[in-house]
């Protein structure tokens, strides 16, 4: 169906809260659209940007969510056929989408795509490609599945021809059953890393190959590749593509990294392209992963043509993206780091990043599963050899989610097992004022605390700086 709107339309989303829809929301909200929407989690950062919106979020996927009668519904992906406001959606002849096509249609359209996509870093590398288009005055349009420090949202309507989209693999809608880049109009694609997660909707990772092949196949032939040529995942789907193809690495690569050093406020390098030395680079990201990700800016703005120096001096002003790697507060000096990281090989890369940048410290990560992979034990093994490098580790108990049959749960009672057969220093408390009484006893100040999860955590994050504040 072609999507038509006349100006001032009513626009309901349902699934509201979530990072891509939230942000979709206030774009069509900017372009003088109404907009409500619904949702049964609502935490922050997205809660609070909806909030300073003016975006009325009703609670629960209610029937009564329709009235009055909106003239297009756009359905988030955590939405499944059988909740009462989709059922009630679907008993009327109201216009309904999906995020993604509604993204290409009303906002992408014919400009200058750049999609960042990878089962790693997504959303800091589209965070820094959009201030870095900012920067070059090209006056883009981005939405980011998180909310960069250089901005105060996370999208922006576009005023020129440029869009920066982050570009996730996850499905779109339960009546739309592809990958959601599928919808971005890639001119230009950054892939950082292809790995096995979403083990609710992918059963193995060559079914994850499979889609970002579909990625690369859209990627027209005088459009552009930047991808990770460490990656063996990526090598092997390769042939996919006719586009333009540059590599980044911190060992081989077009673009190599050289003479990495962390700093006091992140790390600096020296770029190599193709074996000459050709930038100094400055970020304010600690992490082997993050130093690709500025690779990955650097390298796509010196072959969209954008100037270096200019190039360098946005990268070097980056401030990062809320919780990644956020310093959310130093009650009593004790340092609490809040991290999105929820795949084993982020959690294991946060806790080595965190644990170099603070060598003296004491660090206690703090790590929930929550997400729908981390859920299933498909990870149980490489969460335990993840959690491992950590000098001590607090978990809470296991997070329900969902229908999984108990054989293919993840268990936390495993996990600590799993741990102390490993020598690490591991406790687990069975609520969240039991992991912050714990930390508020153990830490001193100097200490580091690391908080690990894609979710609300219980509200964690207050509560602990209260109760270290009262040290």
């Amino acid at each position: 169906m072609s999507l038509e709107l006349k100006p001032g339309a009513h626009i309901h989303f349902i699934g509201i809260c979530g990072t891509a829809m939230a942000s979709l929301a206030g774009l069509m909200k900017d372009r003088g659209f109404k907009v409500t929407g619904s949702d049964q989690n609502v935490y922050p950062p997205m809660s609070t940007q909806l909030e300073k919106l003016g975006i009325n979020i009703m609670e629960g996927y209610k029937k009564e969510n329709l009235t009055p009668r909106p003239d297009l519904v756009i359905v988030g992906n955590v939405i499944s056929k059988t909740m009462e406001e989709a059922q009630a959606l679907l008993a009327t002849d109201i216009p309904y989408t999906s995020l993604p096509k509604a993204m290409g249609e009303f906002v992408i359209d014919k400009r200058h795509s750049i999609v960042v996509a990878g089962t790693h870093g997504k959303t800091t590398t589209t965070s820094l490609i959009s201030w870095v288009a900012h920067r070059m005055d090209l006056k883009p349009g981005y939405m980011i599945g998180g909310i960069p420090k250089n901005f105060d949202k996370s999208y922006q309507i576009p005023e020129g021809d440029w869009f920066v989209i982050e570009g996730d693999e996850y499905d779109t809608a339960f009546f739309d059953k592809v990958p959601k880049f599928i919808h971005y109009r890639p001119r230009t694609a950054i892939l950082t890393s292809v790995e096995f997660d979403h083990a609710d909707i992918y059963k193995d990772l060559d079914a994850v190959k499979d889609a970002f092949k579909l990625l690369l196949n859209l990627i027209p032939q005088d459009g552009l590749l930047v991808t990770n040529a460490e990656d063996e995942n990526i090598a092997s789907i390769m042939g996919t593509t006719g586009a333009k193809v540059v590599t980044f690495g911190l060992n081989r690569g077009d673009y190599v990294a050289k003479k990495i050093r962390i700093t006091q406020t992140g790390s600096e390098f020296d770029v190599e392209v193709r074996g000459e030395k050709r930038a100094h680079l400055v970020v304010n990201l600690i992490g082997d992963y993050n130093i690709k990700n500025a690779l990955a800016a650097y390298a796509t703005g010196i072959e969209l043509g954008w100037p270096q120096e200019k190039l360098i001096r946005a990268i070097a002003d980056f401030q990062g993206v809320k919780r990644r790697q956020e310093i959310i507060g130093t009650p009593n000096n004790i340092t609490v780091i809040e991290d999105f990281a929820h795949h084993p090989t982020a959690v294991k890369g946060t806790i080595e990043a965190v644990q170099k940048r603070y060598p003296i410290a004491k660090v206690y990560s703090i790590f929930e599963a929550r997400s729908a992979t981390s859920l299933r034990s498909i990870f149980q093994n490489d969460y335990a050899d993840a959690l491992s490098v950590a000098q001590a580790v607090v978990l809470p108990p296991t997070f329900v989610k969902g229908n999984i049959p108990e054989e293919q749960r993840f268990s936390t009672e495993v996990l600590l097992k799993d741990l102390r057969a490993k020598g690490t220093d591991v406790v687990q408390l069975d609520s969240v004022d039991g992991i912050v009484e714990n930390i508020g006893s153990r830490a001193k100040p100097g200490d580091v605390v690391l908080i690990m999860s894609n979710g609300g955590f219980g509200g964690i994050y207050e509560k602990l700086l209260k109760r270290l504040a009262k040290k």
